[in-house]
């Protein structure tokens, strides 16, 4: 899928009919090719993630509305800085409210709020800790245009505020769900147990197409969601199996475990394994020699 997605920069490419999306020259590790904002609908029209700060995606966006065109709402997936900066200048631009389901921290599971208390920061994709909404979305709120209705879906897990967006049979899934990698979960605003409910809940669901925050359009994305899930099971495993034979690390698991992965990568399979030892935490089945923080060295119970 990697290969046949070579995206043009500040081109509004249609997807489908109503459906456009503009990709972000922001890439990167962790980005792909860049950021995907999507512009859905004909006259009124939303945007679905804005995007970075740069002034050059802010000056494609516009030039993608046409005459008898306006933006009336931006939605937000999450407060990642590589989709919710661009938020503001976009809503100063054009007038348009900014719908999310809440400021960054919102919807932090109990358990990730005391680690947030005790010093535990994020260290994955950057946290754009001024953004606000103006108006809140609850799990389940519709938004409607002219031509066009958006259905929030709480999905927290890649971030506690993550919603996806479902319009028909199509699905926005920001960071949840993506084709080019598994998603990054990096407490405590990431939290693996949120990350499983909320992949679990699109499977349920259904859907025709997923388009991703990253990357191409998912076209079996009852598929890719199993995969994610087998995925995530299967590095469960492999922490249980690698604790039955030892006292380890988040460092000692990660140089056990992600044994292909690059340099590079190593800091962001050290925190998805930390997001795992605190999911297993949660399920009583291993626990931390000493208190529960980021260096603790981990035992099966």
């Amino acid at each position: 899928m990697t290969e046949q997605f070579d995206p043009a920069y500040g081109v509004a490419e249609e997807l489908s009919p109503g459906l456009r999306r503009i990709v972000a020259p922001n890439p990167s590790s962790m980005t792909f090719k860049g950021t995907n904002t999507y512009l859905l609908g004909t006259r009124d029209l939303a945007v679905i993630d804005p995007g970075p700060e740069r002034a050059a995606h802010l000056q494609a966006i516009l030039n993608a509305v046409g005459q008898d065109q306006r933006i009336t709402h931006i939605f937000v997936t999450h407060s990642h800085v590589d989709h919710s900066t661009l938020a503001r200048p976009l809503s100063e631009a054009t007038g348009a409210p900014v719908l999310a389901f809440g400021p960054s921290g919102a919807g932090r599971s109990e358990i990730m709020t005391k680690l947030a208390a005790t010093g535990l920061s994020d260290a994955g994709e950057g946290i754009d800790t001024a953004f606000f909404p103006d108006l809140t979305l609850e799990d389940g709120a519709v938004t409607t245009g002219p031509d066009w209705s958006l259905e929030a879906i709480w999905t927290p897990g890649h971030l506690g505020n993550h919603l996806s967006f479902a319009w028909d049979d199509i699905v926005f899934t920001g960071d949840l769900v993506m084709g080019w990698a598994s998603s990054l979960v990096s407490p405590p605003d990431g939290d693996l147990t949120d990350f499983m409910a909320s992949c679990r809940r699109l499977r349920a669901r259904g859907a025709g197409v997923f388009h991703a925050g990253h990357g191409a359009p998912i076209t079996a994305p009852m598929d890719r969601v199993t995969w994610l899930i087998d995925h995530r099971l299967s590095r469960e495993a492999a922490i249980l199996e690698a604790l039955t034979k030892t006292q380890a690390s988040t460092t000692d698991l990660a140089q056990l475990i992600y044994t292909d992965t690059p340099a590079s990568l190593i800091p962001a399979a050290k925190r998805n394994i930390l997001a795992h030892l605190i999911d297993l935490y949660n399920k009583k089945m291993v626990f931390p020699v000493g208190d529960l923080t980021e260096t603790a060295t981990f035992e099966r119970a």
